[in-house]
């Protein structure tokens, strides 16, 4: 399977655009939009944009995306919200954890965040799920301004109780790229100067290759 994973579009044009030109090019067969998909003023026309792309979209909130995307994600026909929602692509199953509060020299899924966690072990988290996450992992491609880790212990957590092979993340702008942990991918896919998301090869059961745009 060819998955296009982005992150931190947050609602920009030329974003978008580019998503839709490395999905002629590349024809991904899922597209995984990591939260901070649009703003809170007005989420609509992303996600039309979004649900317009001939590829299926598995999305999860991040913290900028109101929680009417929740509402919107439903309607819309090409476009599934992951939170919590296990959801499977060509033999590959997909789940996300939606949401971020950004604090201090840190992030949080939610504010009860071991109940969270605890609903999406639930959701039968194996080591060939795909885990979609906003924020990255404590320690992990979250460091802001080359000083400190802004990741999520949460996360973290997850990684090292039921590490999946890949994990596709965002949130933390500095650090995109890919890095091996306790047998994961994690993939920092957020938009940016120095990123327009990753190209990944999974077939469920080998190491996943990674290739950043």
């Amino acid at each position: 399977m060819r998955i296009y994973a982005v992150a931190d579009i947050h609602a920009k044009k030329h974003r978008l655009k580019l998503i839709r030109e490395n999905v002629q090019q590349h024809s991904p067969d899922v597209l995984i939009a990591a939260g901070d998909i649009a703003n809170y003023f007005n989420p609509l026309p992303v996600f039309q944009e979004l649900n317009s792309l001939p590829v299926p979209v598995l999305a999860v909130r991040g913290n900028t995306d109101p929680r009417s995307a929740n509402r919107i994600l439903k309607e819309m026909s090409n476009l599934y919200n992951l939170h919590l929602n296990p959801m499977t692509v060509n033999h590959i199953r997909f789940v996300g954890i939606g949401g971020t509060i950004p604090v201090p020299f840190k992030s949080r899924l939610c504010l009860w965040e071991s109940r969270v966690v605890r609903k999406l072990k639930e959701c039968g988290l194996t080591p060939e799920t795909v885990l979609v996450a906003h924020p990255p992992p404590y320690g992990i491609l979250d460091m802001v301004l080359g000083r400190f880790s802004a990741g999520s212990n949460a996360v973290f957590s997850i990684l090292q109780d039921q590490p999946p092979r890949l994990f596709i993340c965002g949130h933390i702008h500095e650090t995109p790229g890919v890095v091996s942990y306790n047998g994961t991918a994690v993939v920092n896919c957020t938009m940016g100067k120095k990123s327009a998301g990753a190209l990944i090869e999974y077939d469920g059961r080998n190491t996943p290759r990674v290739k950043m745009l």
